[in-house]
């Protein structure tokens, strides 16, 4: 019999609870573990703390926006290997290709459906 092994931890980070909730109800259906946060801020606590496997974050947050938290997380040690998601509404090509030159491993404009969610979450680990 194989070993259990602990589900993926994904931090999902958006200030719209609507947004937020479904994205992690989307996650948690498919067995991911998740956690979440509200702005830039509380998101790089909570990688510092929690060690996500993943981190789905929104482009658009109070306090730092997802650009910023993206390379602070790629400029430190303990995140650099932590593939971040970047979402948002903002869709042209020169905002795509900002948040790839940040670090980000994937660029998802919204909207998206929980599908398309979860196939870059399995991607990207």
């Amino acid at each position: 019999m194989a070993a259990s092994t602990t589900p993926p931890l994904v931090l999902v980070v958006d200030d719209s609870w609507t947004e937020l909730t479904w994205m992690a109800n989307a996650l948690q259906a498919e067995g991911y573990r998740v956690i979440t946060a509200n702005d830039g801020d509380e998101a790089l606590a909570k990688v510092l703390a929690e060690r996500p496997d993943c981190v789905i974050l929104d482009v658009v947050l109070p306090k730092q926006n997802g650009f910023q938290v993206c390379r602070r997380l790629k400029q430190q040690a303990h995140s650099r290997e932590i593939p971040v998601i970047l979402i948002s509404v903002k869709q042209t090509p020169t905002d795509q290709q900002w948040g790839l030159q940040q670090g980000a491993a994937l660029y998802l404009p919204k909207p998206f459906s929980p599908e398309v969610l979860v196939q870059s979450v399995k991607r990207v680990l």
